[in-house]
């Protein structure tokens, strides 16, 4: 029986791993990845560096499976941005990530301009830095690439454009439904570049990929990177991908990843949305992978916040710790940690806002913070889940949703069950069950996701308690918010 390399070029680490068709991981490998915080509020990538780490984690993951997969999918951190020379594939500068806010006067002006009523109209999405069209303005305008780009000598793409790119020599220019989506420059309902936006941004057409199927043959790697050329067949967003791998193909299924950040999507079908206000519309996978539609909340900083207490303030050793420390107490004592370390998303998009810690007194300890933090994750997702109306269960996956205590505190703050599989890795496999079905190894989404077993966590808290745990928390989410009004006025 075959299997499929999936190749998850994440924000803060390169994941691969090989999906036999029956469902078991043989192999898999990791590498982090470096950031780069060259200004406050800057985030930067090396290019070449995602791309080497991705090829060595690809090798590994096929040397522990012992046998040479017939296919890749491929699946990526989205709104970051990369620009390289069309000849030489060289990186004109490092890529801009998707938390950078760099572009944060340009958004506001676009604002002021009454611009954003056209984005949200076309793209279903806000006049945000976190999306990458004012990334690619900055890159050609202010970093001076503009002519060079008019010249026809540069391409620019999301990741997932990057690394196809690097792994066919060039041959290949292409993005997929879902990344295109994110860009600000992508219609959803014509589902192609949008003239009017290209102008406005200032991005030459021939800048930008071809848009393709999500699950589709559309080269092949060159031989050099794994041993033997393979077909690519699968591209998507990484949230995109993890509501496929996850088996969320139908209208009203949601799931949320707690990665760097949190994302909650919520299936629309085959019928574009119109999202209210704070919420995204963005493009998503049916069943076969052919082109549908997601409601979406983004929550910027989740799974980094912990990472800060690690980095940062070294109050724990590692992530694993805080299940422990959060076990160790009661409840948070009274703190709320607002992580908005690069602005807030969903439902407020504020880029202006920072992090911040309130409720402390000379009784706060470690533990209370590390299970504020955890506790943040928490009541931002039930945030999202209001704002897109949730009502049934919630599929989730990342590296925090294999910590029990946040898996349950959630599920009691949602009031709903909360399903985890048993591979938490979804993003890697939707990419795989993507790449499988354009090559045959699965009819579906169904007949993908069939092999995976589900943990369910069931809501135990009192209703009135649920109700004041998420005041506590709007509470200090508009003492961040009146922080920055305050500072301006």
């Amino acid at each position: 029986m075959p299997s499929i390399l999936a190749l998850d070029q994440g924000t803060t680490g390169c994941h691969a791993l090989v999906l036999h068709q029956d469902g078991r991981v043989l192999g898999s490998a990791y590498r982090p990845l470096t950031q780069f915080f060259p200004q406050p509020g800057w985030v930067e990538q090396d290019a070449e560096e995602m791309f080497r780490l991705t090829v060595e984690a690809g090798r590994e993951a096929i040397q522990a499976a012992g046998e040479m997969p017939i296919g890749i999918g491929v699946t990526n951190q989205r709104e970051t941005i990369a620009i390289w020379d069309r000849r030489t594939l060289a990186p004109v500068a490092r890529a801009i990530v998707w938390q950078d806010r760099r572009t944060a006067a340009r958004c506001a002006q676009l604002k002021r301009d009454g611009v954003e009523a056209l984005l949200r109209q076309r793209t279903g999405l806000v006049a945000d830095p976190y999306f990458s069209a004012t990334k690619i303005e900055w890159m050609l305008q202010v970093a001076g690439h503009e002519s060079r780009a008019m010249r026809g000598e540069l391409r620019a793409g999301t990741i997932d454009s990057w690394l196809l790119a690097k792994l066919t020599g060039g041959r290949v220019h292409v993005t997929d439904h879902t990344n295109a989506s994110r860009t600000l420059l992508y219609d959803l309902e014509a589902r192609d570049w949008c003239d009017e936006l290209l102008e406005c941004f200032g991005v030459p057409g021939q800048l930008l990929p071809e848009i393709v199927a999500s699950s589709g043959v559309i080269g092949e790697s060159d031989p050099v990177h794994f041993g033997a050329p393979i077909s690519i067949a699968g591209i998507a967003g990484d949230q995109q991908a993890s509501l496929f791998g996850l088996g969320c193909v139908r209208a009203g299924e949601a799931k949320n990843t707690y990665g760097t950040g949190a994302f909650l999507l919520v299936h629309q079908g085959d019928t574009v949305p119109v999202p209210d206000k704070g919420v995204l519309a963005t493009a998503a996978c049916g069943p076969s992978g052919e082109p549908a539609y997601a409601l979406e909340g983004s929550i910027l900083v989740a799974g980094a916040a912990i990472q800060w207490l690690r980095d940062q303030l070294g109050i724990i050793a590692t992530a694993e710790e805080t299940e422990a420390l959060a076990r160790s107490v009661p409840d948070a004592g009274g703190v709320h940690f607002v992580p908005a370390f690069a602005g807030l998303g969903t439902p407020h998009w504020s880029p202006d806002v920072r992090g911040t810690i309130t409720g402390l007194t000379r009784g706060t300890t470690r533990a209370h913070i590390a299970r504020a933090a955890l506790e943040a994750m928490g009541f931002g997702v039930a945030e999202l889940y209001a704002a897109l109306h949730g009502t049934s269960a919630l599929k989730v996956d990342g590296g925090a949703s294999a910590n029990d205590w946040l898996m349950q505190f959630q599920a009691d703050v949602l009031g709903v069950p909360v399903r985890r599989p048993d591979v938490i890795e979804t993003t890697a496999l939707g990419a795989a069950g993507l790449a499988g079905i354009a090559l045959g190894l699965w009819r579906d989404a169904g007949e993908f996701v069939a092999s995976r077993q589900f943990t369910t966590f069931i809501p135990a808290m009192e209703a009135g308690k649920r109700e004041r745990l998420m005041t506590g928390w709007r509470r200090a989410v508009a003492a961040a918010l009146a922080s920055v009004e305050q500072s301006e006025a």
